[in-house]
């Protein structure tokens, strides 16, 4: 499957956010862009879920711990 590259603190924060952006979504009554762009919050929802981000693998970057 996908190699996991998004350490702990990074993967709260990404679930933390993109809920939080996804209920104003939904909480929210707006129209327009700035509306719709709340749903970007799907990303670091999902990628924290996972564990694992596609942006860290192309840039060859981790915020895992080092496996000893």
């Amino acid at each position: 499957m996908l190699k996991t590259n998004v350490g702990s603190i990074d993967r709260i924060l990404r679930i933390v956010i993109g809920a939080a952006l996804l209920i104003w979504f939904f909480m929210d009554n707006g129209t327009g862009a700035a509306h719709y762009a709340k749903l970007i919050g799907i990303v670091p929802l999902l990628t924290g879920l996972m564990s694992t981000c596609p942006l860290y693998s192309v840039l060859g970057m981790s915020t895992c711990p080092m496996k000893k």
